[in-house]
């Protein structure tokens, strides 16, 4: 029992509005975990290009999404090549056009605003033209409204809605969430999650602990940020 293959382009055979997200990426900039999929009616292939804005290579931030994450039609992420800087009385972006211009502001003027990379944990859902602004971390579980702008960190299992977007309620109490992080059911060999998706899929935190028990929860330090 080992599911669809996360190197399928297309899992609805028939259909291509669908795509498993890291087999359309090409930038090395852009990284998405298996299982990960994009809905668009138009051009779900071309998503690094018409959804991953002002990615600039010379500006050197990432894009990384977790594994199991929904995208729907719209999902966009505006990277850090949109910021201008706020620190002056222009906030014109005079180095782009003109290297005599250019050569007039220290690298502090220039990159000191920029937000670093955009992040997304694990199974991440998000709604139909969601906006993911420059230098932001969504936690695994989280939930990302329809429209909702998101400019600000949100926390593992939360639901965010509205621009500017905040976080209305949190889907478990905090030691479920925790729990849930140990678990870290996306972390499974495919086999695991085949086996256990009616825990997966349930609301019984206890049968999905007891499923995880037989092996590593694969959960180390670095990933129980997100």
């Amino acid at each position: 029992m080992h599911g669809p293959s996360p190197d399928t382009l297309h899992p609805f055979h028939g259909e291509n509005h669908t795509v498993f997200l890291k087999n359309v990426i090409t930038r090395p900039n852009i990284e998405v975990g298996d299982y990960t999929y994009y809905h668009d009616f138009k051009n779900a292939l071309d998503f690094e290009n018409r959804n991953v804005r002002y990615h600039f290579d010379y500006i050197g931030d990432r894009l990384r999404i977790g594994k199991f994450c929904a995208l729907a039609c719209g999902t966009n992420f505006i990277m850090n090549g949109a910021n201008h800087a706020m620190t002056g009385f222009s906030t014109y972006p005079f180095h782009i056009f003109a290297q005599e211009w250019m050569e007039q502001f220290d690298p502090e003027t220039i990159f000191g605003h920029l937000r670093g990379d955009t992040i997304v944990g694990n199974d991440v859902w998000f709604g139909t033209n969601s906006t993911v602004m420059p230098g932001v971390t969504i936690c695994s579980g989280a939930i990302i409204g329809a429209h909702a702008v998101v400019a600000s960190d949100v926390p593992p299992y939360a639901v965010v809605v509205g621009n500017p977007g905040r976080v209305v309620r949190l889907r478990y109490d905090e030691a479920t969430v925790e729990r849930l992080l140990e678990i870290a059911w996306w972390n499974w060999p495919i086999e695991k999650v085949t086996r256990h998706l009616p825990e997966i899929w349930g609301a019984d935190i206890d049968a999905l602990e007891n499923a995880c028990a037989d092996g590593e929860s694969g959960l180390d330090a670095s990933q129980k940020a997100s």
